[in-house]
C-alpha cells in the first residue's frame, strides 16, 4: 500500500533539520515534544508555510502544483491560532475558498455541534466555539491529509474527547492520513496508533504509543516520569 504522505528533506532554517516522514491511509499520528521542539515547524513544512525545502508528496501529488479547489481535497492544515481577522458567519467561514456543497458541509456541522452558531460573527464566539468552527472548515473537505495544531486547545474535556473520537473515525473510515500536534500525552496515547516525538528540530522516537510512553524517551526528552498517580517532574 502505498503512502498517502511521502515527504523527504523537510527543513526550515533554525526550526526543522531535514526530516523524512510517511503516513498511509487510516492513520492517525500525535505529534508531542516540548515547547520549541519543532512540532509546528514539520507541520508548517508539510503544508509549505515559511518556504521550506524538500520534497511532499500525497497520494503521489505535489500539494503545491495543484489548484485550490484539488488542494483542498489533497491537503487541509488547522493552525495553532484560532484568531478570526473578518466578521464572518460561521457558516461562511466554514465554506471560504472552497466549493464544498452544503450535504458535505452538514455531517461536519453535526457532529461538532454547530447548528446554533452558523449564522452568528465567529469574532464574537468563545475561542472554544470558533475553535470548532476552523475545525469544521478543516474536515469537512475530507483531505486525504489532515494537519492539526492543538486542535484540542481551548475546548472543554467534552470537546476533547469527542472530537479526537470524530478525527480518529474519520481517517479510519475515509482513508485519510492525521498528524496531530498535542500537548496531552494521555490524550496522545488513548487515541493515536503511532507516535512522533520531537525534540530540537528533530525526529526523536517514532512508533506505537503504549511503547514509547512506557520506554526512557519521554523521560529524556520532557524530564518527567509515568507512575501510577500520574505524570511527575523525573
Amino acid at each position: 500500500m502505498s503512502a498517502v504522505l511521502a515527504a523527504k528533506g523537510l527543513a526550515l532554517p533554525g526550526r526543522l533539520t531535514a526530516t523524512n516522514i510517511s503516513l498511509d491511509a487510516g492513520e492517525l499520528c500525535c505529534l508531542v515534544g516540548p515547547n520549541g521542539s519543532g512540532k509546528t515547524s514539520l507541520l508548517h513544512a508539510i503544508a509549505g508555510v515559511g518556504r521550506p525545502s524538500g520534497k511532499v508528496l500525497i497520494d503521489g501529488n505535489d500539494p503545491q502544483g495543484v489548484g485550490p479547489a484539488d488542494r483542498q481535497r489533497l491537503l487541509s492544515y488547522l493552525p495553532a491560532s484560532r484568531d478570526i481577522a473578518w466578521p464572518l458567519v460561521a457558516s461562511d467561514l466554514i465554506r471560504l475558498g472552497s466549493d464544498l456543497r452544503d450535504e458535505e458541509i452538514e455531517p461536519m456541522v453535526e457532529a461538532l455541534g454547530l447548528e446554533e452558531l452558523l449564522h452568528r460573527r465567529t469574532d464574537r464566539l468563545s475561542t472554544g466555539e470558533r475553535s470548532r468552527v476552523l475545525i469544521a472548515r478543516a474536515l469537512a473537505p475530507r483531505p486525504r491529509l489532515l494537519l492539526l495544531d492543538e486542535p484540542v486547545s481551548n475546548l472543554d474535556p467534552l470537546w476533547q474527547l469527542k472530537l479526537l473520537e470524530l478525527i480518529r473515525n474519520e481517517a479510519r473510515d475515509n482513508g485519510q492520513a492525521v498528524l496531530l500536534a498535542i500537548h496531552d500525552l494521555d490524550l496522545a496515547v488513548r487515541y493515536a496508533n503511532r507516535l512522533i516525538v520531537m525534540a530540537g528540530g528533530c525526529l526523536a522516537a517514532d512508533g506505537a504509543p503504549d511503547c514509547l510512553l512506557g520506554g526512557s524517551t519521554i523521560h529524556e526528552v520532557f524530564g518527567i516520569r509515568r507512575s501510577a498517580e500520574g505524570w511527575s517532574p523525573a
